[in-house]
C-alpha cells in the first residue's frame, strides 16, 4: 500500500507540473521579458520579479553550489564503475545504484528537452542572447540529485552523526539554491515553482522503484531462503 502511495505521489507531482506549463504557455500570456518575450501568467510573474528586483550575486553563489551535485552525482557514477570492474559484470552491480544511473540519465534528458523546446525566457539578459528559463534547470537538478543522494547516504553511511550531518547539509544546499535562485532574479516564480515540482516528481518516481526494488528482493529472499 504505501509503495502504491508512493506512485500516486509521483502522479499528481507530474499532473501539477503540466498544468502549470500549460498556464505558462496560455494563460495571461503577455510581452513583459526582454527583447518583447512573452510568457503566461505575466501579471504574477512581473508582481513578483518587481518586488524581489535582481541580485547577480545569488547567482553566482547558486551556480558555484551547483558544482556540488554533479560531484556527488559523478562520485556514484565512479562507485558504479568501481563495482563492475570489481565483480565484473554490470548485473551484480548494486541494483539501487542501477536505479540511480538510470534516474540521472531520466533528469539529463530532461534538462536537454527544456532547453530544446523552450517554454520561455530569463526575466532579463545575462549574456548576450535570451536563454531559456523554464523550468528552472538549477532548481531541477540540485533537487533532484541531492534528493536521491540522501537516500543514498541514509542506506550507506554507518555512522549515525556522520549521517545525519551529510543529510542536513544535503538538505541545506536544496533550500539554498531554490531560495538564491529566486533571490538572483534569473528565473520568473513560475520557473522557480515549476523546477520544484518537476524535481520533486523525478524525485518521488526514484523512491517509488528503489521501494518496489526493495519489496521484490526481500519476497525473493524469504521464498529461497524458506
Amino acid at each position: 500500500m504505501k509503495i502504491r502511495k508512493s506512485y500516486i505521489v509521483t502522479v499528481i507531482l507530474f499532473s501539477l507540473f503540466l498544468m502549470l506549463t500549460w498556464m505558462v504557455l496560455y494563460v495571461d500570456v503577455k510581452p513583459i521579458g526582454p527583447e518583447g518575450s512573452v510568457i503566461g501568467l505575466s501579471t504574477w510573474n512581473l508582481y513578483v520579479f518587481e518586488k524581489i528586483g535582481v541580485h547577480l550575486i545569488w547567482y553566482t553563489i547558486t551556480d558555484w553550489l551547483g558544482l556540488i551535485p554533479i560531484l556527488i552525482a559523478f562520485g556514484f557514477a565512479v562507485l558504479g564503475f568501481v563495482q563492475i570492474i570489481q565483480r565484473r559484470s554490470l548485473i551484480r552491480v548494486d541494483k539501487d545504484i542501477l536505479v540511480l544511473g538510470f534516474y540521472f540519465v531520466l533528469v539529463i534528458s530532461a534538462y536537454l528537452f527544456f532547453e530544446m523546446f523552450i517554454i520561455n525566457y530569463r526575466p532579463i539578459i545575462i549574456m548576450e542572447s535570451l536563454e531559456a528559463s523554464f523550468p528552472s534547470s538549477h532548481t531541477m537538478i540540485v533537487l533532484c540529485i541531492m534528493g536521491a543522494s540522501i537516500e543514498q547516504f541514509w542506506k550507506r553511511i554507518r555512522h549515525p552523526y556522520l549521517r545525519w550531518s551529510v543529510c542536513i547539509l544535503s538538505g541545506v544546499i536544496i533550500a539554498v539554491t531554490i531560495i538564491g535562485r529566486l533571490l538572483s532574479g534569473v528565473h520568473w516564480i513560475t520557473d522557480i515553482i515549476a523546477g520544484i515540482l518537476l524535481g520533486a516528481a523525478f524525485i518521488s518516481l526514484y523512491i517509488s522503484v528503489v521501494k518496489e526494488y526493495n519489496k521484490l528482493t526481500i519476497a525473493k529472499e524469504n521464498r529461497y531462503g524458506s
